[in-house]
């Protein structure tokens, strides 16, 4: 990616899947993406549904973001270089929301409470995000589900396989299937 390294890289795949699975998107929906870090999962969304839009306060993640959807062709994603907080400070209503950035749960939480129609898909690698997460979640009477995913990949060692974990990630669900 042109070398450009951003805080936490890319989403790996198999978590993308669970993610994206989890959101249950529909072509008609409109998705808003929290965090959209190198625009991977802004891509995966926008391979389903209707329209996303997807935030990011760092400029250098809004660039990387926009570049790769145009390297993938995907036109029906809007990026946005601002702050969350300040972002859903308009009328719009989503279908789904995914949550790849996690700074300002406490106040990003409760608004998309009232903004989001079906599910919420959070991705979080701290204990510390989990555990916030849920509790607001819980709070505001929306939490499902917490499903803990941990990749591992093969590497060739001493003419041998070995496999190499990647760090465990959790996937907070909030409304959606999961909570029927």
């Amino acid at each position: 990616m042109n070398g450009t390294k951003l805080a936490g890289g890319p989403t790996q795949d198999e978590i993308m899947a669970v993610s994206l699975f989890k959101m249950g998107l529909t072509p008609a929906d409109t998705v808003l993406e929290i965090g959209c870090g190198t625009g991977k999962v802004s891509v995966a969304m926008a391979k389903t549904a209707k329209k996303v839009h997807s935030v990011d306060k760092r400029p250098d993640a809004v660039s990387l973001s926009a570049k790769t959807a145009r390297t993938a062709g995907a036109r029906n994603i809007e990026f946005f270089c601002t702050d969350a907080r300040d972002f859903l400070k308009n009328d719009q209503v989503y279908d789904c929301a995914f949550l790849g950035g996690t700074h300002g749960l406490e106040e990003i939480l409760p608004v998309l409470s009232k903004k989001v129609n079906r599910t919420i898909v959070i991705n979080a690698v701290l204990l510390s995000t989990l555990e916030r997460a849920v509790t607001i979640l819980t709070g505001l009477g929306l939490f499902c589900e917490v499903v803990q995913v941990q990749v591992s990949r093969s590497h060739d060692i001493a003419g041998s396989i070995m496999f190499k974990p990647i760090d465990p990630v959790y996937i907070i669900v909030a409304r959606g299937a999961a909570c029927s």
